[in-house]
């Protein structure tokens, strides 16, 4: 999923996204560009202005448009601020972390309310879902990235022994703070915590009085109010094949879009090892190459493209198209869309 406007080198993506959606390394990140800021004066009325820097592991560009650029800057300045404080006490890829806690001790008492909150939808979603959207499949992640990264494929008995340590069911919720009723288990909010702050910041913008604004998280896209001019905010679905051609292209004004897509961050050359697994079978899904879930918030597109795109293409859209507030658009391994009926075509 890209912005038109704004959009970054996806080779330069991928790296990020396999270093850690929620985490990358100084020594990575001292290899990437600065942050980049520009404001533009549109018929003398109003700016848009629009702040680029590393955060989550990832690219995120915040564009608002308002009559004053200093306010849009300041407003901007604090919601990155409130981006940096969520990722820290969400990732997993930092052991003191509460997330990083609670993975490596079974438990985490007094647990953050942003971590209660972020549990227990995605444990809404595992249900709705059948078990396609599953937080505790980290052990399966976890066994991908180690083994490829020694040039090993995994075997069908690692991933069965892998998978014996997956189940949201095996989490426990105790006056306030969460406990893990199996040993090894381990959560991942890869798959839904991105879109959980892109909300959280885009509602700091409003507060801040810049209501109209776009929030592009790599991918995850939370849009409010207009673009310049008083139009649309243009986004457009980027083709797994990778061409010039963007299969579909949506105007938004208010809610969130999310990609999920094998294309970018896969193990090995055939795609039949990719970022996304099927918790229920510790495979990756094969039969679809992206999914783009419009949503009301960027929390239940990222956690419903995920999930999808594990369903299979006709099952995901079927389950979508019996939701309400959702519409999805599916590009399958042979480059065919199928979309829900409200997709707007």
């Amino acid at each position: 999923m890209k912005n038109l406007e704004n959009h970054f080198d996806r080779k330069r993506r991928s790296f990020l996204k396999l270093s850690g959606l929620l985490g990358l390394g100084a020594a990575s990140a001292a290899l990437l560009p600065a942050e980049k800021a520009e404001a533009l004066l549109f018929g003398n009325k109003e700016y848009k202005v629009t702040k680029t820097k590393l955060a989550m592991g990832s690219f995120v560009s915040m564009t608002a448009i308002h009559p004053s650029k200093d306010e849009a800057e300041e407003a901007i300045g604090l919601a990155f601020e409130e981006m940096d404080r969520l990722n820290k006490i969400l990732t997993h890829y930092d052991a003191s972390s509460p997330v990083g806690s609670l993975n490596s001790s079974g438990k985490l008492e007094a647990a953050p309310q942003e971590v209660l909150d972020l549990v227990a939808r995605s444990l809404y979603f595992t249900r709705e879902t059948g078990g396609a959207f599953d937080i505790t499949v980290k052990p399966l992640i976890d066994l991908y990235k180690d083994s490829f990264a020694v040039k090993h494929t995994p075997t069908e008995a690692e991933i069965n022994q892998a998978a014996e340590r997956i189940g949201s069911d095996g989490i426990q919720f105790h006056n306030g703070s969460l406990l893990f009723k199996r040993s090894d288990m381990a959560v991942t909010f890869d798959g839904i915590g991105v879109g959980y702050i892109v909300d959280r910041v885009s509602e700091v913008l409003r507060e801040k009085g810049v209501v109209n604004h776009l929030i592009n998280a790599a991918g995850d896209i939370r849009v409010s109010g207009k673009a310049a001019g008083g139009k649309a905010w243009t986004v457009a679905i980027q083709d797994p094949a990778k061409s010039r051609e963007y299969p579909n292209i949506v105007a938004m004004q208010d809610g969130a879009i999310a990609t999920s897509g094998n294309y970018e961050v896969f193990y090995d050359n055939e795609k039949l090892f990719h970022h996304i697994i099927n918790p229920r079978t510790g495979h990756s899904p094969q039969l679809a190459s992206s999914v783009t879930i419009m949503a009301p918030s960027c929390m239940d597109a990222d956690a419903l493209s995920t999930s999808v795109f594990v369903m299979e293409p006709v099952a995901g859209v079927q389950f979508i198209e019996r939701q309400a507030d959702y519409e999805c658009f599916v590009i399958d391994k042979d480059g065919n869309s199928k979309y829900t009926s409200g997709w707007p075509v």
